[in-house]
Protein backbone atom coordinates (compact mmCIF):
# COMPACT_ATOMS: atom_id res chain seq x y z
CA UNK A 1 0.00 0.00 0.00
CA UNK A 2 3.04 2.40 0.75
CA UNK A 3 5.11 2.72 -1.83
CA UNK A 4 7.62 5.13 -3.76
CA UNK A 5 7.11 5.84 -7.39
CA UNK A 6 9.74 7.41 -9.66
CA UNK A 7 9.48 9.36 -12.62
CA UNK A 8 12.18 11.73 -14.89
CA UNK A 9 14.75 9.06 -16.34
CA UNK A 10 15.44 9.16 -19.80
CA UNK A 11 18.02 10.07 -22.41
CA UNK A 12 20.09 13.14 -22.51
CA UNK A 13 23.13 14.23 -24.09
CA UNK A 14 26.17 15.24 -22.18
CA UNK A 15 26.18 19.44 -20.55
CA UNK A 16 22.22 18.46 -20.72
CA UNK A 17 19.48 18.36 -17.54
CA UNK A 18 16.95 16.42 -16.07
CA UNK A 19 15.00 16.43 -13.24
CA UNK A 20 13.79 13.36 -11.11
CA UNK A 21 10.91 13.19 -9.05
CA UNK A 22 9.49 10.36 -6.50
CA UNK A 23 6.61 10.80 -4.37
CA UNK A 24 5.58 8.17 -1.84
CA UNK A 25 2.05 7.28 -1.54
CA UNK A 26 0.02 5.38 1.14
CA UNK A 27 -1.17 5.56 4.23
CA UNK A 28 2.09 7.46 5.84
CA UNK A 29 2.41 8.73 9.37
CA UNK A 30 5.67 10.69 8.94
CA UNK A 31 9.07 10.64 6.39
CA UNK A 32 12.56 11.25 7.93
CA UNK A 33 15.11 10.98 5.10
CA UNK A 34 14.60 11.09 1.44
CA UNK A 35 17.73 10.37 -1.29
CA UNK A 36 18.65 9.04 -4.13
CA UNK A 37 21.28 5.83 -5.05
CA UNK A 38 22.61 5.12 -8.42
CA UNK A 39 23.68 1.92 -9.94
CA UNK A 40 26.12 1.80 -13.14
CA UNK A 41 26.61 -1.42 -14.67
CA UNK A 42 29.48 -3.16 -13.50
CA UNK A 43 29.39 -0.63 -10.38
CA UNK A 44 27.99 -0.87 -6.97
CA UNK A 45 25.26 0.86 -5.84
CA UNK A 46 26.80 4.84 -4.24
CA UNK A 47 24.32 7.47 -2.86
CA UNK A 48 24.28 10.31 -4.99
CA UNK A 49 22.33 12.73 -2.40
CA UNK A 50 20.27 12.77 0.73
CA UNK A 51 17.88 15.70 2.57
CA UNK A 52 16.62 15.39 6.17
CA UNK A 53 13.25 16.88 7.05
CA UNK A 54 15.35 19.67 8.87
CA UNK A 55 17.01 20.42 5.04
CA UNK A 56 20.30 19.16 5.73
CA UNK A 57 21.76 17.86 2.41
CA UNK A 58 24.70 15.53 1.25
CA UNK A 59 26.16 15.26 -1.61
CA UNK A 60 27.92 12.47 -3.47
CA UNK A 61 31.56 14.69 -4.65
CA UNK A 62 31.12 13.85 -8.17
CA UNK A 63 27.54 15.56 -8.32
CA UNK A 64 28.01 18.68 -6.12
CA UNK A 65 27.44 21.94 -7.93
CA UNK A 66 25.67 20.15 -10.82
CA UNK A 67 22.57 18.18 -8.87
CA UNK A 68 20.20 19.77 -6.60
CA UNK A 69 18.19 17.42 -3.97
CA UNK A 70 14.80 19.12 -2.62
CA UNK A 71 11.67 17.91 -1.34
CA UNK A 72 7.79 18.96 -0.69
CA UNK A 73 6.95 17.87 2.43
CA UNK A 74 3.16 18.51 1.41
CA UNK A 75 3.27 16.33 -1.23
CA UNK A 76 5.83 13.62 0.51
CA UNK A 77 7.67 13.79 -2.86
CA UNK A 78 11.95 14.83 -3.59
CA UNK A 79 13.54 15.94 -6.72
CA UNK A 80 16.61 15.71 -7.89
CA UNK A 81 17.51 18.29 -10.68
CA UNK A 82 20.78 16.93 -12.58
CA UNK A 83 22.56 19.87 -15.09
CA UNK A 84 25.78 19.65 -16.74
CA UNK A 85 25.28 15.60 -17.12
CA UNK A 86 28.24 13.61 -18.32
CA UNK A 87 28.20 10.40 -19.84
CA UNK A 88 29.80 8.90 -16.34
CA UNK A 89 26.11 9.93 -14.57
CA UNK A 90 24.47 7.40 -16.30
CA UNK A 91 23.31 4.87 -14.18
CA UNK A 92 19.40 3.50 -12.69
CA UNK A 93 18.58 5.97 -10.07
CA UNK A 94 16.94 4.82 -7.10
CA UNK A 95 15.14 7.28 -4.70
CA UNK A 96 14.71 6.07 -0.92
CA UNK A 97 13.06 7.09 2.31
CA UNK A 98 12.56 6.48 5.73
CA UNK A 99 8.95 6.09 6.57
CA UNK A 100 6.59 5.53 9.57
CA UNK A 101 3.32 3.99 8.30
CA UNK A 102 0.44 1.94 10.49
CA UNK A 103 2.09 -1.20 10.15
CA UNK A 104 5.67 0.13 11.30
CA UNK A 105 4.50 1.61 14.76
CA UNK A 106 7.32 4.01 15.52
CA UNK A 107 9.69 2.58 13.62
CA UNK A 108 11.34 4.05 9.79
CA UNK A 109 10.75 1.14 7.39
CA UNK A 110 12.88 1.74 4.30
CA UNK A 111 11.58 2.13 1.16
CA UNK A 112 13.22 1.93 -1.89
CA UNK A 113 11.50 3.48 -5.55
CA UNK A 114 11.83 0.96 -8.74
CA UNK A 115 14.47 3.19 -10.21
CA UNK A 116 14.70 5.12 -13.25
CA UNK A 117 17.26 4.72 -15.82
CA UNK A 118 19.29 7.96 -16.70
CA UNK A 119 21.53 7.96 -19.89
CA UNK A 120 23.72 10.57 -20.83
CA UNK A 121 25.11 10.43 -24.18
CA UNK A 122 28.80 12.22 -25.06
Amino acid sequence: QVQLVESGGGLVQAGGSLRLSCAASGSIFGINVMGWYRQAPGKQRELVATITNGGNTYYLGAVKGRFTISRDHARNTVYLQMSSLKPEDTAVYYCNAGVRTPSSGSNYATLWGQGTQVTVSS
